[in-house]
C-alpha cells in the first residue's frame, strides 16, 4: 500500500508532463497502422491505431473462389488479427511512455481505448 501511495505522489508530481506526452501519444495514435491477412494471403486487412479499417485487399485467387460466405469469413479474420496487433502495439508505445516517465509500466494501460 505505501508503494502505491508513493507511486500516486510520484504521478501527482508528473502531472504536466503526463498531460504533455499523452496528447503527444494521441497525436501520434493515427500514424500507427498494422496489417494483416487471411485464407493463405486471399484477404488483406490494415488497421490504424485508432482502430479505424484502412484497407481491405482481396487477392484476384480470392475472387474466384466465388465464396460470398467464405471471403465474409476471411474478411473478419483478417480485421481481428490487424486490430489485435494494433493493440499490441499500443500496449508496447504507452509501456514505453509509463517507463519514460519513470511510472509503473501497468499504470497507464487501462487509459487507452481498447487496451486492457
Amino acid at each position: 500500500m505505501i508503494k502505491e501511495l508513493g507511486d500516486l505522489m510520484k504521478l501527482m508530481g508528473n502531472r504536466g508532463k503526463i498531460q504533455e506526452e499523452m496528447q503527444k501519444f494521441q497525436a501520434s495514435v493515427g500514424q500507427i497502422t498494422a496489417e494483416a491477412s487471411s485464407g493463405a494471403g486471399y484477404v488483406t486487412v490494415k488497421v490504424n491505431g485508432r482502430f479505424e479499417v484502412l484497407a481491405v485487399r482481396i487477392s484476384d485467387e480470392g475472387m474466384k473462389l466465388n465464396d460470398r460466405e467464405m471471403l465474409e469469413d476471411l474478411i473478419a479474420a483478417a480485421t481481428n488479427q490487424a486490430v489485435n496487433k494494433v493493440r499490441e502495439m499500443l500496449a508496447a508505445e504507452s509501456a514505453k511512455m509509463a517507463a519514460g516517465l519513470g511510472l509503473p509500466p501497468g499504470l497507464l494501460g487501462g487509459g487507452f481505448p481498447g487496451l486492457g
